[in-house]
């Protein structure tokens, strides 16, 4: 394992970048299955938001020197540890990785070559264990040019969208990072609605990771109050305007 602020002269591929918090039980089998498809030019990027189980001894059992580990000193929720983990990642890609799943084999790969033409890119993924997915459709390849139809379908909820399951171009991380301080979850969205917005996102058809499904998934399983899914859409409405903005300034 290196130290967070160790300067390196390599050239660093791919930066998985990953957010912990109380993962203990998870998060040897997901390193594991993420280590065996990197190169040695590749990193993982792993920020723990003060776990208060014994996640940062299980990571500091891996010796790899391509895991960096940040240790926040006070839980700062899921969304500033990625934007933190993006922010130091040096890859010319840059993948969002839960700490709970595990990759399928040849991800990376598969993904790499999808950012050769696409600026970000989001798969599928099947349940670990098997069993039904969650109620919202899969992403299909030919819906990859649809942006205004991707757009909306955030706005609706079936677009498909998650972190685990997204990578994007170092190029897109000046869009991307700072986060809206407004944003506390939903990360994930703000990458789909700048990839559609910018009219450069592929999705594949295949899934590229297995999901663990449990009580403590930090995205909601069940319907949510009218409440909260009006101030949802609220913010994915501001988040829309934030990213025209932030793409014409960066242009």
């Amino acid at each position: 394992m290196t130290n967070p602020d160790q300067p390196t002269d390599q050239p660093i591929r791919a930066s998985v970048c990953m957010a912990t918090y109380n993962g203990s039980k998870f998060i040897d089998e997901q390193l594991i299955s993420i280590l065996d498809q990197l190169g040695p030019q590749d990193e993982v990027i792993i920020v723990d938001d003060a776990s208060s189980d014994d996640t940062v001894a299980q990571i500091r059992k891996f010796t790899d020197g391509r895991i960096r580990l940040i240790e926040a000193g006070a839980n700062k929720g899921y969304v500033k540890s990625f934007e933190q983990a993006a922010q130091a990642s040096r890859g010319s890609a840059i993948f969002l990785s839960d700490q709970d799943d595990v990759w399928v084999d040849g991800r990376l790969e598969v993904m790499l070559d999808a950012l050769g033409s696409a600026a970000v890119v989001a798969s599928n993924f099947d349940v670990l264990g098997g069993g039904p997915r969650p109620d919202i459709p899969r992403l299909r390849s030919a819906d990859s040019t649809r942006h205004m139809a991707n757009i909306f379908g955030v706005m609706v909820g079936y677009r498909a969208y998650y972190g685990c399951g997204m990578a994007f171009r170092r190029e897109v991380l000046s869009s991307f990072a700072p986060i809206p301080p407004y944003l506390r979850e939903s990360h994930d969205l703000w990458l789909a609605i700048l990839g559609n917005t910018s009219g450069s996102i592929r999705h594949l058809d295949g899934s590229t990771l297995l999901r663990r499904l449990h009580e403590d998934n930090a995205t909601p399983r069940g319907w949510r109050s009218l409440r909260v899914i009006l101030v949802a859409r609220v913010v994915l409405v501001k988040l829309m305007f934030e990213a025209r903005k932030r793409l014409r300034a960066s242009a």
